[in-house]
């Protein structure tokens, strides 16, 4: 007979799969690097840049100086470095603008 404890602790990969795939992501000319309610992603600059993140699809628009335009979820939005703005549902900053890449957060509004 299985213990209480035993099935519990084999169930448990099964209930946490769920998260896993929320936590998803794949990705064209960028790097992801994602939680369960926050992905960073470094796009590359000069190739199409997107990556799919939290069930949305994020896009790199353009970059000119310090303000990053990108596409999260089909709202374009318009990002200065070091700040923030929000975007259906989730809260996007731009942590970095290099001649190489652009490094954004984005987070669940309320997580990560």
């Amino acid at each position: 007979m299985i213990s209480p404890l035993r099935r519990k602790l084999a169930l448990l990969p099964l209930m946490l799969l769920p998260f896993g795939a929320v936590a998803a992501c794949s990705s064209e000319g960028a790097e992801t690097d994602c939680s369960i309610n926050a992905c960073t992603v470094t796009f590359d600059r000069g190739v199409d840049a997107k990556a799919s993140i939290l069930g949305v699809e994020a896009e790199l628009v353009e970059v000119q100086g310090q303000n990053v335009t990108m596409r999260i979820a089909g709202q374009q939005i318009t990002v200065p470095m070091g700040e923030g703005e929000q975007a259906e549902g989730f809260n996007v900053s731009v942590q970095s603008v290099t001649q190489d890449n652009v490094v954004i957060r984005i987070s669940n509004e309320g997580g990560g």
